[in-house]
């Protein structure tokens, strides 16, 4: 009679025994040439890419604002080094809808060393010259360079653009100067003021200044958000950068502590994983529960206060996010989502109770691999430093890319007859054309940096070409890390004495493999994941822009888009893991170790549904606890609520923004750590299900899984060996 695993099925055939087969195979042959080839000439060319970029782009461009004749302020070495803010002559001007479109405000931008800090116009200030000339030279530093005539008639100065025809009270933002808005009572006012006269014999309201300056905002920004909304932002932000700066120490003490309990967490697993992984489950549901609690006791005091029964969608968005606290909405909420929570836990541990125990002997089993090879906790920093060149690399790529151009100057004019506004033009030649006698006191003046040459005309097709090949190199990167892990823990699994078997240096030696002869079939897959990514990215550009649209059917459509793409970014990223895994041990190319890998998984789809995602839920709530008591322990430092340090607790304006800090950070590096532990489980894993289909636990082909699964699937390997009169028995193991 054929043994089950002899049965032929829809998903291919088990796997075959092999006498010859002992882990990881060592004769091997490069595979996905082809592909290999393409990944080194897209990297070539990709450097060529960042080389072209570099001699064409200019930083400059992006750190430093350019005034009218498309000089840098605040660069070093030049004359505006010590003028590092934009002065706009006339900011009324950038109230006309046209500057979003032609990216110009027409007016003279000058640099300067400072804002204006009171209200003046050139009439005054020739007025006030007669009696003192200090005015004038307050007043001189908003005017041209060089320009020293106050006694100049005003229409002729205006005409030439010398001087400005009034200042506001500004102070710097974005390196700009911006009128200083204050909203008092209600009224938004300019240093108590809310009108002003505009040097033009008109008396103006600041709220014409708010509309110009909205309108630069924009067009610096690319939205058109209000530069009110934009300096109570910058507040806000000066608040946090103050938090950052008084408690980065706290915060990294935070990590460093989460570092150490991760690698005590994951050495602890090797002798305890049975009583920590139940310490974990039932930890996180007393968590969870006291959550549960806390929350309730929280509702049921604020359910008294007359003012705390306000909905959230009553108060709206508020900056201090205390103010959500002391509503009892609030705590009903959290309360109802962790109830929940708790819910689904104990329903899952309750139905999948006999498979736990499996998943916790593969956490046992990786934790033994992982002890014999502690040398695989210390590879991500290897991934690390790659992922970072990759990220540095795509992002000085991208900002030299954005910089590239040179200065094109178009014709300025304030008169809205002139035929030649926003034409381009020539600075040096502009003042031998017909151009100022037709509009008396046009300027050929600074408007932005483009070309007209195919690299220009190109840009945003080669910052697409440099995101696509920045996703393809990480996640190569990544699979390089993921196959290399796979393979030294294949030589754990397939040595059948542990640890006499175990090759030396086997994390060296599958690392070297995968370069040698994978290079190509890990580009291939990391090829197709980033091709995915790539749609993905384009998707939410798409949907960002589109918001505002009132085409439901588009929104829709987008909307189903997103989620295809997001499960078919998650499907592959599945296969690809464990196709890697394959390819580490049989060394075959990228398609038929990723067939061979999903149909092993489908013969046995009941234990890839069950086990391994059971083991992620283990692994998952391992990480949950680590960061929820790194969080708690933040809470109580930042909350002054521990008394022994109190005093070295610096006081935060918002001490909730470095407490997810931690919480989040803490996440990270546990994952980091966790993300070997969980390579090292998916590849023994895969290897158990291959060792049940090629072996049958008889002395010939003997079961390469540890006792304690043996024993949890009633598996027994079977040895023979001679008695006292010779003759040969077996016996069970």
């Amino acid at each position: 009679m054929a043994r089950k695993s002899d049965v032929p099925s829809y998903y291919g055939e088990p796997q075959k025994f092999d006498p010859t087969f002992r882990g990881p195979i060592h004769n091997r042959s490069c595979t996905d040439v082809l592909c290999c080839v393409i990944f080194i000439i897209v990297i070539l060319g990709y450097i060529a890419l960042g080389t072209v970029a570099w001699i064409h782009g200019d930083p400059r461009k992006v750190v430093y604002p350019t005034d009218s004749y498309g000089q840098f302020c605040g660069q070093h070495g030049t004359p505006n080094a010590n003028k590092a803010i934009l002065f706009y002559f006339n900011i009324l001007h950038c109230a006309n809808p046209a500057v979003l479109i032609n990216l110009q405000c027409p007016t003279t931008l000058l640099c300067v060393s400072k804002c204006p800090d009171r209200f003046a116009t050139y009439l005054d200030m020739q007025y006030q010259y007669r009696y003192n000339k200090s005015y004038w030279e307050y007043y001189r530093q908003f005017c041209k360079p060089g320009f020293d005539n106050p006694r100049k008639s005003i229409a002729q100065v205006l005409q030439d653009e010398d001087c400005p025809s009034m200042i506001v009270p500004s102070r710097p933002f974005l390196q700009r100067c911006f009128p200083e808005f204050i909203t008092r009572n209600g009224t938004l006012t300019v240093a108590n003021r809310t009108d002003f006269k505009d040097g033009l014999g008109k008396t103006r309201s600041v709220t014409d200044l708010r509309e110009a300056a909205n309108q630069v905002t924009a067009m610096q920004q690319g939205v058109k958000s209000g530069i009110v909304g934009l300096l109570d932002a910058k507040e806000v932000g000066i608040k946090i950068f103050e938090d950052y700066a008084s408690s980065w120490y706290w915060i990294l003490l935070g990590l460093v502590i989460t570092m150490l309990v991760s690698l005590a967490f994951i050495l602890l697993l090797r002798f305890t994983a049975g009583v920590l992984l139940w310490l974990v489950i039932f930890g996180v549901i007393a968590a969870v529960g006291y959550g549960i609690w806390h929350c309730y006791w929280e509702f049921s005091i604020l359910k008294e206060k007359p003012d705390a029964d306000i909905t959230i969608s009553n108060i709206g968005f508020q900056t201090d996010f205390r103010v959500y606290l002391q509503l009892s909405q609030t705590w009903f909420i959290f309360m109802i989502s962790l109830a929940v929570t708790e819910v689904i836990i104990i329903v899952v541990l309750i139905f999948l109770r006999r498979r736990v125990r499996i998943a916790i002997a593969l956490l046992k089993e990786g934790s033994k691999a992982i002890g014999y090879i502690m040398s695989t906790l210390f590879y991500p920093i290897i991934t690390f430093l790659l992922l970072a060149i990759c990220i540095a690399y795509w992002a000085v790529t991208a900002v030299f890319l954005a910089s590239s151009g040179d200065a094109v100057y178009k014709v300025m004019s304030t008169d809205p007859k002139c035929q030649y506004s926003n034409i381009t033009c020539d600075p040096e030649t502009f003042n031998k054309t017909n151009v100022t006698k037709v509009c008396p006191g046009a300027q050929c003046t600074f408007a932005f940096y483009g070309g007209e040459s195919i690299y220009h005309r190109y840009i945003f097709i080669l910052q697409l070409c440099n995101l696509l090949v920045f996703l393809w190199l990480v996640n190569f990167t990544i699979a390089l890390g993921q196959c290399t892990l796979a393979g030294a823990f294949a030589s754990y699994y397939w040595a059948l004495q542990k640890p006499a078997d175990i090759p030396a240096c086997p994390l060296f030696s599958s690392f070297g493999r995968a370069v040698r002869y994978h290079t190509g079939s890990l580009a291939f897959g990391a090829l197709i994941l980033s091709i995915v990514q790539f749609f993905r990215i384009i998707l939410e550009y798409l949907d960002h822009k589109l918001k505002g649209a009132h085409n439901a059917f588009a929104r829709f459509l987008l909307c189903c888009l997103k989620c295809c793409f997001w499960c078919l970014e998650h499907f592959i990223r599945f296969m690809n893991r464990n196709a890697y895994i394959m390819i580490a041990i049989y060394g075959k190319n990228f398609c038929t170790s990723a067939r061979e890998a999903f149909f092993l998984l489908m013969r046995n789809v009941v234990r890839v549904a069950v086990l391994d995602k059971v083991t992620d839920f283990l692994l998952f709530l391992g990480k949950l606890l680590i960061s929820g008591s790194m969080g708690v322990l933040a809470f109580f430092v930042f909350t002054h609520k521990i008394p022994v340090i109190q005093e070295e607790v610096p006081s935060l304006n918002y001490y909730w923004l470095p407490l997810l800090t931690v919480i989040f950070g803490s996440y990270l590096v546990a994952h980091g750590f966790f993300n070997v532990y969980a390579m090292c489980v998916d590849t023994l894993f895969l290897c158990f299900l291959v060792d049940l289909e090629r072996n049958d636990g008889s002395a010939a082909r003997p079961y390469f899984m540890s006792s304690t699964l043996r024993g949890i699937l009633n598996k027994r390997n079977v040895r023979k060996r001679e008695d006292k009169r010779g003759y040969r028995v077996r016996k069970k193991k």
